[in-house]
């Protein structure tokens, strides 16, 4: 039996095979070969379950809530502030750690959802279930390269466990995987189940691959394409956004143990949520403060009456900019999503201006808020004191409220914006929210619609990894991502304090660099522009 697995390919990148043959025909952490391995269910459930490892995780792994840091609506500091901090400066290159893990990743995780494929017909186990699975596992594999594809533009269609002398792939046009991806969703969602017994929720379902289409659609514009895949999803009755005993808490809830087993999880990992104690929460109750939010994001909910606080008058500006949730008169999901100075967040009081040492929660000190704010989202008390055993929150991908938001925009940008489903969707997300219903007599056209759309995405889905996708389909990356960064209102000053000077290139930065490693060891790669 071969015992020898090359682990060193596993920081490699996907298409870097020369000298590691044992790669190829190995799945199996301890090395066992393949005529070893193939033979029983549990070796299928388990080679199946290393393809669902590549799922990113919220706060910890992959990070993807991290994405929020490339947009409007947060900064990174400490650890990864090297990673970020790059890109958001435009000083990003085809070296960039951040784009090289995510490559390797995708791709280490599509060659086992191909190796799985290509062996779990010699797997006896029932027909019906290894049908199943194999559904399952082009999903994933279509996933990965979505995710690929909305990161990197053009890359290259893997369908096949790839030999040395096959690696060096061009690659595909963006059009041709979004063909594949979308091709492969629709039989994919066609055949899954809608629904799973409890003990595997966490599996893709047929709701799973309409939900990716209806993301993709929408990131390429193809709003027909969105618009059906989000109908799909709506009309397997599987869904519905979560509500609470005590409806004010449902939001709130949503993203707490208290709501944790909910209906409006479409896409999730489970325990995704690791790390988000750790990432987000103010030191002076053991966090760390990783991802800061921005006064853009806070500035941009309304007010309980439905205004935005640019609507009022610039005395009221000046009071809500001061104090965001004066008087408890904003939008619940801003409580719900960000700790505000002078909040009391379990028994400390937040106060970021106080400047004597012993805050440890004063602003820009290491491990500290670099704003005045911090992310609220996933964040539960009971994981203050949490061990590497202790159970953590599962982290939702996809969740229904987006679907509806993708489902909304999409008829608002196909001239339907008037159609009775805009209103009551919208209506749906922001009552379950505590907020009032859609103001007719202002959003009385496309024009306005699209406006309160995109807010309602902003605020809805705040540190979910959205934004980012949105600023740049939507063309505002360059309008929204150059010139200062503001956080809080300093009280001495009556200023925002000033937190990062960004630069963006919408020509370049649209897209990630492809890593050199691939550049160089893939004489058929071609860089992405401006690289």
């Amino acid at each position: 039996m071969k015992k020898r697995f090359c682990l060193m390919l596993l920081a490699a990148s996907m298409f870097t095979f020369s000298g590691c043959e044992d790669f190829l025909t190995h799945d199996h952490p301890t090395g066992v070969s393949d005529e070893d391995w193939w033979n029983t269910e549990p070796d299928a459930i388990a080679a199946l379950g290393r393809v669902y490892v590549g799922l990113p995780d919220g706060a910890t792994g992959r990070q993807i809530q991290w994405l929020s840091t490339l947009s409007d609506d947060a900064v990174a500091r400490q650890s990864t502030r090297g990673d970020y901090e790059v890109y958001v400066r435009g000083l990003q290159t085809p070296t960039w750690n951040k784009s090289n893990h995510i490559w390797m990743d995708d791709y280490k995780t599509i060659r086992r959802a191909a190796r799985f494929l290509e062996n779990i017909d010699k797997v006896y186990m029932d027909e019906t279930r290894k049908t199943r699975y194999k559904y399952e596992a082009r999903a994933l594999r279509a996933y990965y390269h979505m995710e690929l594809l909305m990161l990197f533009g053009g890359v290259p269609i893997v369908t096949e466990s790839i030999t040395p002398n096959a690696s060096r792939l061009p690659r595909n046009t963006e059009e041709e995987v979004y063909n594949f991806v979308v091709s492969e969703l629709k039989e994919c969602g066609e055949n899954l189940p809608a629904e799973y017994d409890f003990q595997n929720i966490h599996r893709i379902t047929s709701g799973v691959c309409w939900a990716l289409i209806s993301r993709l659609a929408l990131f390429h514009n193809k709003y027909d394409d969105a618009k059906m895949a989000a109908r799909k999803v709506m009309d397997l009755g599987v869904y519905s956004l979560y509500k609470s005993s005590n409806s004010r808490n449902s939001y709130n809830d949503l993203f707490r143990y208290a709501g944790e087993l909910n209906k409006e999880r479409i896409f999730y990992k489970l325990e995704g949520s690791k790390g988000a104690w750790n990432n987000f929460a103010p030191k002076g109750v053991g966090g760390q403060t990783v991802i800061s939010p921005t006064a853009a994001v806070v500035n941009s909910y309304e007010t309980k009456q439905g205004k935005t606080i640019w609507e009022l008058g610039p005395d009221s500006v000046a009071i809500y900019q001061q104090n965001p949730n004066f008087k408890n008169n904003r939008d619940p999901r801003l409580a719900a999503s960000v700790l505000l100075p002078g909040q009391v967040f379990m028994t400390n009081t937040l106060n970021p201006f106080n400047t004597h040492p012993s805050n440890l929660d004063r602003i820009g000190d290491q491990h500290s808020t670099a704003t005045g704010f911090w992310v609220n989202k996933y964040l539960d008390q009971q994981d203050r004191n949490a061990t590497n055993t202790h159970r953590t929150l599962h982290y939702m991908i996809i969740r229904y409220a987006e679907i509806l938001l993708n489902y909304v925009e999409a008829l608002v940008e196909t001239g339907e914006w008037n159609h009775p489903d805009v209103v009551r969707y919208l209506n749906e997300i922001r009552s379950r929210a505590g907020m009032p219903q859609v103001d007719l007599v202002k959003y009385n056209s496309q024009e306005k619609m699209r406006e309160l759309v995109r807010r309602e995405r902003q605020v809805e889905l705040a540190f979910e990894a959205v934004r980012y996708y949105d600023i740049r389909r939507w063309g505002i990356f360059e309008e929204v991502m150059n010139g200062p960064v503001y956080g809080a209102v300093n009280p001495e000053t009556g200023e925002p304090v000033a937190v990062e000077i960004r630069v963006a290139n919408a020509n370049r930065d649209y897209y990630w660099p492809i890593p050199q490693d691939e550049i160089m060891s893939n004489p058929n790669m071609k860089q992405n522009p401006n690289y």
